[in-house]
């Protein structure tokens, strides 16, 4: 489970998780179609954090700087199991 510790404690811009879930409604609702999804949980500059999202043929490091930003809290809790306060740090 991810803490305002945990995000606190590691170094700005780090990838921290990384997995591939498929693209409906009750994994990673993206682009509709069903397609595999890539998805990269990383850490900003000032302890904030986001999941970036885009198809699975794609690279973490292409995910993590050219793919989509997950939105809603279900599926955000879902990939990244966290606490209230890290939620709170969630870039919008």
């Amino acid at each position: 489970m991810l803490t305002l510790k945990m995000l606190k404690d590691m170094p700005p811009h780090t990838i921290f998780a990384t997995g591939i879930a498929k693209d409906s409604v009750e994994e990673l609702n993206m682009f509709g179609g069903g397609r595999n999804l890539r998805w990269v949980a990383k850490r900003g500059g000032i302890y904030d954090w986001a999941i970036y999202a885009h198809h699975s043929d794609y690279s973490i490091s292409e995910v993590a700087s050219i793919g989509d930003k997950v939105f809603e809290e279900n599926h955000i809790k879902n990939l990244v199991p966290c606490d209230d306060e890290a939620y709170a740090m969630y870039r919008r």
